[in-house]
């Protein structure tokens, strides 16, 4: 089942979290950088309308979309075309206001939005959605399950259980639609100070790990709370490329490589 501007696209992945301020939009843009330093073609579909964010993690600004004849055309964010990026933040006309809209014209946008992008070839493409289990995710999932087969999500979580309890229900959320978890992350997982490169576990610690025991998910790894990579996500720099070296970025290239091998052979 692969059609309309889906047709050339190997792989989409959905990347959810019961909750907001888990790290879904940073998790995106880096898994999008390091499965591109894989070789990988990658495209990002933000559908977050409440905070599209991840434009200025990828330094884009807020570019002119052009329409062609399939619809719209993706955001490059390098020479080589290896990694695009459609946000609904593209779309708004002014970066500052909220939208204040009701359930049946944001399902209506997704929907247009999901379909209308013109995404040529890609190896996988990645769906940051907003927080929470609601009509949007269902106008994601339905709207992108008319063109082509959804490999599957991945839950995004940080340690305390506030945040594993509300991950829960997004597991049930998969479940009931059918969609295949590919595993947990578990985000802000211990800080690493730059000065003696101890860790400390702010928020606890292992609940991720703990969750997907519980559900029968496969635990992707952690991610620590690193300052480096707060600043480069800030700054909308390319923080694989910067800090090569950091077990930040081998904790997200495990993931990416776990990902493609789980994608590749379900």
């Amino acid at each position: 089942l692969k059609g309309g501007n889906l047709a050339q696209v190997q792989h989409v992945v959905l990347i959810l979290s019961g909750k907001g301020g888990v790290g879904k939009s940073t998790l995106t843009t880096e898994l999008a950088l390091a499965l591109r330093h894989a070789g990988k073609k990658v495209g990002i579909l933000d559908v977050d309308l409440c905070g599209p964010s991840i434009p200025r993690m990828l330094s884009v600004g807020k570019p002119e979309v052009h329409q062609c004849d399939s619809g719209w055309v993706p955001v490059y964010t390098d020479a080589q075309k290896s990694l695009a990026l459609m946000s609904i933040g593209f779309l708004l006309e002014d970066p500052d206001e909220a939208v204040v809209w009701r359930g049946p014209k944001k399902t209506a946008l997704i929907g247009q939005f999901v379909s209308d992008v013109a995404w040529g070839e890609l190896d996988v493409l990645l769906v940051d959605t907003p927080p929470g289990t609601s009509d949007e995710h269902l106008a994601v999932l339905e709207n992108l399950k008319k063109q082509h087969k959804v490999d599957g999500a991945i839950l995004i979580t940080t340690p305390q259980a506030v945040s594993t309890g509300d991950v829960r229900r997004e597991i049930t959320f998969c479940k009931k639609t059918g969609l295949r978890i590919l595993g947990i992350v578990e985000n802000m997982s211990g800080f690493v100070c730059p000065h003696c490169s101890e860790c400390s576990n702010i928020f606890s610690k292992g609940g991720g790990e703990e969750l997907a025991k519980l559900t029968g998910s496969v635990y992707l790894g952690s991610v620590p709370l690193d300052p480096l990579l707060t600043t480069s996500i800030e700054e909308g720099k390319d923080f694989i490329q910067t800090f090569p070296d950091s077990a930040t970025f081998s904790a997200i290239n495990s993931i990416a490589q776990t990902l493609l091998t789980s994608i590749q052979d379900p």
